[in-house]
């Protein structure tokens, strides 16, 4: 999600700067595509899965590794790509958050994505121990069906939270607050 948003943000970048002072209404007109793309990505994905990654996978980790990410993963996975996949998502989410103003769609509509996207992540991790029968996440051998259900509830309300941060933090720093 992360190297696709950032680079929808690199593509932007450039379309603006290959167009600018063109007045072809053709190409402003996807460059506007292009941003609202960027834009709906940042608020519904990037921001809120982001900051989930970061937060759910550092606080298990810290708690027992094991359940996240298991000592035998060091021999393959070197720490810093480690660190490329569950740490520097935050800081560059953020520094993007600051630099560039970011049109965030309704509330509703922007949770309703937020939930669908959730929702379709925690069915396909079942669809994958549904035919592998293990689970992505080790944590999840731990749990018991009915604890699962109210784990995902609460995963799902977890991403809702962090796009309303994501919201209320874009509206605070370009003070778009109506």
């Amino acid at each position: 999600i992360q190297a696709v948003f950032f680079g929808i943000c690199v593509l932007t970048d450039l379309s603006s700067l290959l167009t600018r002072g063109n007045d072809s209404q053709e190409q402003e007109r996807q460059l506007k595509k292009l941003i609202s793309l960027r834009d709906w990505m940042m608020a519904v994905l990037a921001f809120p899965v982001g900051v989930f990654v970061v937060t759910m996978f550092w606080s298990i980790y810290i708690y027992d590794r094991e359940l996240v990410y298991p000592k035998l993963l060091d021999n393959f996975i070197p720490a810093w790509l480690n660190h490329g996949m569950h740490t520097t998502v935050l800081p560059f989410v953020l520094i993007e958050m600051r630099t560039t103003h970011h049109q965030y769609p309704s509330r509703s509509c922007g949770l309703a994505a937020v939930c669908t996207f959730a929702v379709g992540y925690i069915l396909w991790v079942c669809w994958i121990h549904h035919v592998t029968g293990v689970w992505v996440y080790p944590l999840l051998e731990h749990l018991s069906p009915g604890v699962k259900i109210i784990f995902f509830a609460a995963v799902t309300v977890v991403i809702n939270v962090f796009y309303l941060v994501g919201e209320v933090l874009n509206n605070y720093i370009w003070d778009t607050q109506k």
